[in-house]
C-alpha cells in the first residue's frame, strides 16, 4: 500500500513542478467531447508543444497547495484537464480558446500565467494575443514600411521623369 502512496506523491510532485516551471497552465472541462474531438484537440496541442493531461482533482489540489495556488480549488470540480507550456504563455490559451469556439462542450475554467492565478477573462485576453511569430512579423512589417514607401516614391519619381523625357 505504501507504493501506491509513493506513486501518488510522485504525481503530485510532478504536477507541482509543472505549475512552477510553466509559463502558463489552463484548466478545462472536457465533458461532452467525443473521442474524435478529444483526439483532434490533443493533436493540436501536441503540435504546439503543449502538455495536456487529465489529473485527479485531489492530486491537483495538493499540487496547487504546494505551489501556493490554492485559489484554483474552486474551479477543480468535475472532470478537469490541464494544459501546460514551459516556453509559450499564449499557446495553451489560444488553442483551447479557439477549440472552445467550435466545440461548445469544452469549457475553460481558469488558469495560471507566470505563477499567478488568472481569471477566465484574463485567459481569454491572453488567447487573443498574437503568437510570438505573429508579433515578430508585425514588428518587421512596421520596420519595413518606411523603406517600402521610400522605394515606391523613388520608383514613382523615376517613372514620372521617364514619361517627361519621352
Amino acid at each position: 500500500m505504501s507504493s501506491i502512496i509513493e506513486q501518488k506523491q510522485q504525481i503530485v510532485n510532478e504536477l507541482a513542478d509543472k505549475f512552477r516551471n510553466s509559463k502558463s497552465a489552463v484548466l478545462v472541462d472536457y465533458r461532452g467531447l467525443d473521442v474524435a474531438e478529444v483526439t483532434e484537440l490533443r493533436s493540436q496541442l501536441r503540435e504546439a508543444g503543449v502538455d495536456f493531461k487529465v489529473y485527479k482533482n485531489t492530486m491537483t489540489r495538493r499540487a496547487t497547495e504546494a505551489v501556493e495556488l490554492s485559489e484554483l480549488h474552486e474551479v477543480l470540480q468535475g472532470p478537469t484537464a490541464l494544459a501546460f507550456h514551459e516556453d509559450d504563455a499564449v499557446a495553451p490559451a489560444k488553442i483551447l480558446n479557439n477549440f472552445a469556439k467550435d466545440h461548445d462542450n469544452l469549457e475553460i475554467k481558469g488558469g495560471v500565467v507566470e505563477g499567478q492565478v488568472a481569471t477566465l477573462e484574463q485567459i481569454q485576453e491572453l488567447a487573443n494575443i498574437p503568437s510570438y511569430e505573429g508579433l515578430v512579423s508585425m514588428f518587421l512589417s512596421v520596420l519595413q514600411a518606411p523603406v517600402r514607401n521610400f522605394a515606391y516614391a523613388t520608383k514613382a519619381i523615376a517613372d514620372q521623369k521617364e514619361e517627361e523625357s519621352a
